[in-house]
């Protein structure tokens, strides 16, 4: 079972995605803020992280670039999930590394669109 790491600081929308992630077959971790996400992955690395940009501790961006720069931090798929949906913010991320980007609100058929998109399912 492939494995996605949920990061948001909002209970409702790690809810939602889990949710959403479960009905696709995804074991789901979660984590509020930049910080608790990258200490999951030096845990155990997810194949997949759904990230919110804006956030208390850590942001985002934050979080992605240091993920990257960590071993196996290569690896996971990062598919940004936020409201910043500017041109701007969008290439920040994947400039970052994201392989993908997704505006809130979502539903279940954006997020299985993108996972199709980046061949995680």
């Amino acid at each position: 079972m492939k494995s996605c790491l949920v990061v948001d600081d909002s209970k409702v929308i790690r809810m939602v995605a889990r949710r959403i992630l479960e009905e696709m077959g995804f074991a789901v971790i979660e984590a509020v803020d930049g910080q608790e996400a990258i200490d999951r992955c030096l845990e155990a690395m997810p194949d997949a992280v759904l990230l919110d940009w804006n956030m208390p501790v850590k942001s985002g961006i934050d979080f992605l670039r240091e993920l990257r720069a960590a071993p196996g931090g290569d690896e996971p798929v990062v598919v940004f999930c936020t409201t910043e949906n500017d041109l701007e913010h969008i290439q920040e991320a994947i400039t970052a590394g994201a392989n993908e980007y997704i505006m809130k609100p979502f539903d279940s058929e954006i997020i299985q669109a993108k996972f199709e998109q980046v061949g995680l399912i």
